[in-house]
């Protein structure tokens, strides 16, 4: 009888350091993914920071108004002047929108006295 507790021991023993030692490296696998995915992450907020300041320095006024200025031939474009903006009360709204019933019930007929008074 000992024998096959023995026995059903080392198997259990055996078993378990099996599977200890898959998740060990499934752990492993895991922790090498999330690692290469925050690079990947900052590899990203890296290249957003550079596309920022690409981004701002392309949009300088001074740069705008001098290409405005070499292609105003081409593109007539002019200056904002005041009196080309509106009033808000200028600005036509839209209507808003008819309630429309379908399958709409017609009541006809009078209540009784009684179902009128709680």
């Amino acid at each position: 009888m000992r024998t096959i507790l023995y026995i059903l021991t080392t198997l259990a023993v055996i078993g378990l350091a099996f599977w200890a030692y898959r998740e060990n490296y499934a752990t492993q696998e895991s922790l090498a993914e999330t690692d290469q995915l925050h690079r990947d992450i900052r590899a990203a907020h890296a290249r957003l920071a550079v596309l920022r300041a690409e981004w701002a320095y392309l949009n300088r006024p001074d740069r705008l108004r001098d290409l405005a200025d070499i292609n105003f031939d081409r593109l007539g474009l002019l200056p904002f002047r005041p009196d080309q903006f509106g009033r808000v009360d200028e600005v036509a709204y839209p209507a808003p929108p008819k309630l429309i019933l379908d399958n709409a019930i017609e009541l006809s007929g009078e209540l009784d006295q009684e179902e009128q008074q709680p």
